[in-house]
C-alpha cells in the first residue's frame, strides 16, 4: 500500500481521542512511507492527519472542488492540491489515486464517501481494501445496524466482512494492508444462486 484514501470529520468533534488519533494516522502513514489522499481541507480532522503527515515528512495529495477552496478551507501546504469543478470529480479523482480507503469520524460527508467506495468494492468496481478507524467506539452503532442488515436478509455476510475494522491507527494500516485485494461480484453471486 503507497497510497491511502483518509474520509474524515471537517470538524473535530467533542472528544480529544478524535485529533489525537488524526495526527497518530497522518505520522504513522508518513513513517511508513504511505502517502495520504484527502479532501484537501485545512479544517477539522482533515487538517489535523494531512498537517501530521507533512510534518513528518510524508506525502499529502489533496483534492478539492473550486466552490470549497472559494471559502477558504483549503490546506495551501500540501504536497499537492488538486482543484476540480465537482465533488463527483474530487471523489474519483481520489479513489484513482489510492490503494485503499479508511474513514474515520466524521459527518454525513464521510458516511456517504465510505459507503461509496464500500459499495465499488461489493460491486467488483475495483478491489482495494476499504476500512473503518474506529476511534473511542465512534462507528459502534454503524457496525451494529450493519449486522442488523445481514440479520434481516439485506447483506451478505461476506460482503460485511470486506469492511476492515480496528481501534488505532497502526491496526488499521495493517489490516488494510494485510487484506489482499479481491474482485468481487455480487451480481455474479446472485446468478450463481438461481
Amino acid at each position: 500500500m503507497k497510497s491511502l484514501c483518509v474520509y474524515c470529520g471537517s470538524s473535530p468533534g467533542h472528544r480529544p481521542e478524535y485529533a489525537a488519533a488524526a495526527t497518530l494516522l497522518g505520522r504513522t502513514m508518513a513513517e511508513r512511507n504511505i502517502a495520504l489522499i484527502y479532501g484537501g481541507g485545512k479544517v477539522g480532522l482533515m487538517g489535523t492527519v494531512a498537517d501530521a503527515v507533512l510534518a513528518h515528512g510524508g506525502t499529502a495529495i489533496g483534492v478539492i472542488p473550486q466552490a470549497l477552496l472559494d471559502k477558504e478551507v483549503g490546506h495551501t501546504g500540501l504536497s499537492e492540491l488538486h482543484v476540480v469543478a465537482s465533488m463527483h470529480e474530487r471523489k474519483q479523482m481520489m479513489a484513482d489515486r489510492a490503494d485503499a480507503f479508511v474513514a474515520m469520524p466524521g459527518g454525513v460527508g464521510t458516511y456517504e464517501e465510505l459507503f461509496e467506495t464500500f459499495t465499488w468494492l461489493q460491486l467488483g468496481y475495483h478491489a482495494k481494501p476499504v476500512g473503518l478507524l474506529n476511534v473511542a467506539g465512534f462507528y459502534d452503532g454503524l457496525l451494529a445496524f450493519m449486522q442488523h442488515a445481514v440479520n434481516e436478509g439485506f447483506l451478505k455476510q461476506v460482503h460485511a466482512d470486506l469492511l476492515r475494522v480496528a481501534d488505532s491507527p497502526a491496526g488499521i494500516l495493517d489490516a488494510l494492508t494485510r487484506t489482499p485485494q479481491v474482485q468481487v461480484d455480487k451480481w455474479q453471486q446472485k446468478r450463481d444462486e438461481i
